[in-house]
């Protein structure tokens, strides 16, 4: 057995975090309203829409597609902002079941703030990038929303995960 981690069981674990948080905040859908300011968000909403935003346009970007403008990344409600994680999912999914997709095929980034073509990472640590961007904004939420009262019991740890042994 391999000590490594797998790209499939980062997958698995967002995918675990991301329906945990949708059935959450789905039972406490006024927590949506809640103040957050991270990233610049007003809400928690708003910063929902970003974690499965860019999860969906890192997908697109890797797989090679357009990837949907931030204006195109609808408001709500919190069904069509989980879509948008659906959607990642599968094309990740995809890219990980084609044995031609080269991994180590690098990304040109235009992102504000960062100089022109200094960025171009691989596919393969874009990848990982996206995952673990979600992961990390999962915990920011789970503390804003205890600090706010409302006890969330999110496991985000990797430790709790059943994605991998």
């Amino acid at each position: 057995m391999s000590l490594a981690i797998t790209i499939e069981e980062l997958l698995t674990w967002d995918d675990e975090a991301s329906a945990w948080w949708k059935a959450y905040l789905d039972a406490n859908s006024a927590l949506l309203e809640l103040p957050c300011g991270i990233g610049g968000t007003a809400n928690v909403q708003e910063f929902v829409r970003h974690i499965w935003g860019v999860e969906l346009r890192w997908a697109q970007r890797i797989a090679g597609l357009p990837p949907i403008t931030k204006e195109e990344v609808p408001a709500g409600p919190l069904d069509a902002l989980y879509d948008l994680h659906l959607q990642a999912t599968s094309v990740f999914r995809g890219l990980l079941a084609d044995p031609s997709h080269d991994w180590n095929q690098t990304l040109t980034l235009e992102i504000p703030r960062v100089p022109p073509g200094s960025l171009t990472p691989t596919h393969r640590k874009a990848f990982a990038h996206a995952l673990f961007h979600s992961q990390r904004h999962w915990a920011q939420l789970a503390t804003l929303v205890r600090a706010a009262g409302s006890p969330s019991s999110f496991k985000g740890d990797l430790l709790f995960s059943f994605a991998l042994a």
